[in-house]
């Protein structure tokens, strides 16, 4: 962890003096629509001064989403499943059971106004949490999410085991990071995902880990809490 958090340190936030950020988690699976709604509602709240920060964990039923930079080519199934356009940031990815997506609402007024910091802190972050499963998790330079060798399929090849795709209003974010747990990795197929040919997609099961999800929502809160500071449990989110 002291080796993996030193690499990272240029790259995670600067810690604030900001109230603990609320921390939830919905049971069950939550509707996309659901969640968007939810999400723009408390990023408007924050922005206002009228309701903290918050982290909000949850699953949706199997389904694809188009970021705003979505091509029509990389919809390569396009009746498998729905697709929902979105206007978070990147391309077609998927989301579905066995995948916990993270929505970030943070004040990036109070932050500091940074996006490309705040993006590589989502990395940090991410990459924090998969070292507590001693999965190394690499970022690259072309490439937003995080990566996993995969030395067993030969020389140079890697698996994309989190993506990361936001949005920001009034420097308020909202919209965040998905790390595979146990999916259906199969779904992937349907996409180019995040409009990257030539590389796969993994889970924490799928290189061999017994990890559940309330494994990966410890290790997620409690490197969220290294790179952006103090969090305390809160009620899910709810649409308008």
């Amino acid at each position: 962890m002291v080796k993996i958090r030193n690499e990272l340190q240029h790259r995670l936030w600067p810690q604030t003096a900001s109230p603990p950020v609320e921390w939830s988690a919905s049971e069950g699976l939550v509707g996309y629509d659901e969640a968007v709604a939810a999400m723009e509602r408390r990023a408007a709240l924050i922005a206002d001064g009228r309701a903290p920060e918050s982290v909000w964990l949850v699953e949706h039923p199997p389904l694809y989403t188009a970021g705003t930079s979505a091509r029509a080519e990389d919809l390569v199934q396009p009746d498998r499943l729905p697709v929902f356009r979105t206007g978070r940031g990147g391309q077609y990815t998927y989301h579905g059971p066995g995948q916990r997506v993270a929505y970030v609402m943070l004040d990036l007024n109070r932050r500091g106004p940074d996006l490309r910091r705040f993006v590589a802190a989502l990395e940090g972050w991410l990459i924090l949490a998969l070292d507590r499963f001693n999965v190394r998790g690499e970022r690259r330079e072309d490439r937003v999410g995080v990566w996993v060798r995969r030395p067993d399929r030969g020389e140079g090849a890697e698996d994309k085991i989190a993506a990361i795709g936001i949005r920001v209003r009034r420097w308020v974010t909202f919209h965040g990071v998905s790390l595979n747990v146990e999916p259906d990795l199969s779904h992937f197929s349907g996409i180019v995902p995040c409009g990257i040919a030539g590389h796969g997609v993994t889970s924490l099961v799928d290189l061999g880990l017994p990890v559940t999800m309330h494994d990966a929502d410890v290790a997620l809160r409690g490197a969220f809490e290294e790179v952006f500071g103090p969090s305390r449990t809160g009620p899910p989110l709810a649409p308008a």
